[in-house]
């Protein structure tokens, strides 16, 4: 009887010890889903960006840009980051007296990196939104846009009503995928994590069009025979601007200060010769796409 008591009391402190095991797997597999889930999700696990005289201290700003959207941010034949964003991004750290690091970003992603502290500023066309600014802060603008839509010549499309039935090749975490959510929900949306997927789907056939911001896609369309913006501007006219985590006062004051200061000089107009200028040529007014010291005019 003794032996049968000692048995049922290991059963029992076994039974326990399993049982907590279990609640600490259940626990871990909820935090997993939880890393993988929404913006929402994230800002909740966020991290804390660093301020001015931290990034001066550390010799290093981090950047997230486009490693994929020539001209505006992408990677040249040698590895190296070029781009409109990017020779800006080049002139914010020579006036920190810092080197810079650029971290390639998604469309998708730009909130996140930002909310997770995993890079100190996003320069990566992040067009200027109530909903984005909800959750990054936006400093003044250096560039303005519309939506555009790209097709090939034996099928353009030149006007979005064309598109009902058909498919549009869209960038998670764009403008143009939440103007054709809310706009048109007859359009079918192919959706893509890198704009150079976006790009390929089109080139092979398995979209109709392909919508991005217009300066983008003219430049594509530039640079790929049998494909033409046959919708140059839809939607809003709206704003570029660089973005750092939400309350990070002081870096979003400096870089308020920079554009301003720079606009005195031209710069972006300056930046748009070097960078963006060989890509257009006359099918572009620079005035239509630059601005100076955080002013729009339209």
């Amino acid at each position: 009887m003794k032996q049968f008591k000692k048995v049922v009391t290991l059963l029992f402190l076994l039974t326990l010890i399993t049982a907590a095991f279990t609640g600490c797997g259940s626990k871990t597999g909820s935090d997993t889903k939880e890393n993988t889930g929404s913006d929402t999700t994230t800002a909740a696990q966020g991290g804390t960006a660093r301020t001015l005289d931290e990034i001066k201290k550390s010799g290093k700003i981090v950047i997230g840009v486009f490693s994929d959207k020539k001209p505006f941010g992408y990677v040249d034949e040698n590895g190296a980051f070029q781009g409109y964003d990017v020779y800006f991004g080049n002139q914010i750290a020579k006036d920190l007296g810092v080197e810079v690091e650029y971290v390639p970003v998604e469309a998708a992603s730009r909130v996140e990196y930002l909310v997770t502290a995993k890079v100190d500023i996003i320069l990566a066309n992040f067009t200027v939104t109530e909903e984005r600014a909800e959750q990054v802060d936006f400093a003044k603008p250096y560039m303005k846009v519309a939506l555009g839509v790209v097709s090939p010549d034996n099928a353009l499309i030149t006007a979005p009503e064309q598109l009902n039935g058909k498919t549009l090749i869209v960038s998670k975490g764009t403008t143009a995928e939440t103007y054709f959510t809310e706009n048109y929900p007859d359009v079918t949306l192919l959706k893509f994590d890198q704009y150079s997927e976006a790009y390929n789907a089109l080139l092979d056939g398995r979209g109709d069009a392909f919508s991005t911001d217009n300066t983008e896609v003219l430049a594509w369309a530039l640079e790929n025979k049998g494909f033409t913006v046959g919708i140059e501007s839809l939607g809003n006219l709206d704003t570029i601007a660089p973005a750092v985590q939400k309350g990070n006062t002081e870096l979003l004051n400096w870089l308020n200060d920079e554009i301003v200061t720079l606009g005195k000089d031209n710069f972006f107009h300056k930046d748009y010769n070097e960078t963006l200028a060989p890509v257009y040529g006359d099918a572009a007014d620079p005035e239509s796409l630059v601005v100076e010291s955080g002013v729009v005019e339209k």
